[in-house]
């Protein structure tokens, strides 16, 4: 049975080659996110997604204009508009989940750096040559994503049979982290000029874990400035704006065309709850996470 990858890749393959220079970003993205989907298919598959949900939605928009009454102009917004923008949403969807999962992978190896050095700085002092290193970071789950790559360099030199050296060259160029790609560079320089690649790693996860400590501590600082925003401003703040509203209400139900009670119901029930939940997006935007 032909698979369904299988038919995207028929019908738009050849499409796919004449305009895939215009998406080299969805390619690195691939390749650094580790998708097992190549460029040629993957593309394949996001327009004939399209086409399907563009077919699905115009189906049921036509359907269900059968049993609603509605005018004829909102009629052709619905069957012409709305299954075009769902099935541009899906392409778009499509294109960025690549980017969006290489970010995600990017994250989690730079928030796992500090500690996995520190690890294989401690290991290194043992003097087991970087492939042993490598190879015992791979069984700690614990460092997620970093984990995951050393597993990938393991199983190119055990079952490929690349060298140790290129296997960590094709890993430095393959993954999402910055820090991961300049310590995998500074091990391969510190073996091929027969520098102390013991002291190097241990080098570089002390600095990584003190970098990571200031980062730590200046956010700690931050927060009592948090603190007191979000006291004068979330708190203090919507209780004036309440108290305010409960007065006025008692001298003129009214203000500008508005009912007050109205506003006040608006400010306790969606104002204060959106401004909460803004504070703690923001918080966990700017957190020095572990």
């Amino acid at each position: 049975m032909i698979s369904y990858n299988a038919i995207a890749t028929v019908l738009f393959g050849d499409f796919v080659d004449r305009i895939g220079d215009n998406f080299k970003f969805l390619r690195e993205s691939l390749y650094k996110a580790d998708v097992k989907i190549p460029f040629r298919t993957y593309l394949s598959v996001t327009f004939l997604d399209s086409i399907v949900v563009y077919l699905f939605s115009l189906l049921l928009f036509s359907v269900g204009s059968l049993f609603i009454k509605m005018q004829l102009l909102y009629k052709i917004f619905l069957l012409l508009y709305l299954p075009f923008q769902l099935a541009l949403l899906a392409a778009v969807i499509l294109v960025l989940y690549p980017y969006q999962k290489v970010l995600n992978r990017k994250k989690n190896i730079d928030i796992n750096m500090p500690f996995a050095l520190t690890h294989m700085g401690a290991i290194a002092e043992s003097g087991v040559p970087p492939y042993t290193i490598f190879k015992l970071m791979g069984n700690f789950e614990e460092y997620g994503e970093i984990s995951r790559e050393m597993k990938l360099l393991v199983r190119n030199v055990d079952t490929f049979g690349i060298d140790p050296l290129t296997a960590v060259r094709e890993l430095a160029e393959r993954t999402p982290s910055n820090q991961l790609r300049q310590i995998l560079l500074g091990i391969i320089n510190a073996t091929e000029s027969g520098g102390d690649v013991k002291t190097y790693i241990k080098n570089a996860g002390q600095q990584a874990l003190f970098d990571w400590k200031l980062k730590r501590e200046k956010f700690m600082q931050q927060l009592s400035a948090y603190a007191e925003f979000y006291t004068g401003i979330l708190i203090a703040a919507p209780l004036f704006l309440i108290a305010l509203f409960a007065v006025m209400n008692m001298i003129q139900p009214t203000i500008g065309g508005f009912d007050i009670l109205t506003l006040t119901k608006l400010s306790i029930y969606i104002l204060v709850p959106f401004l909460n939940i803004a504070f703690l997006v923001f918080l966990k935007s700017v957190e020095v996470e572990m």
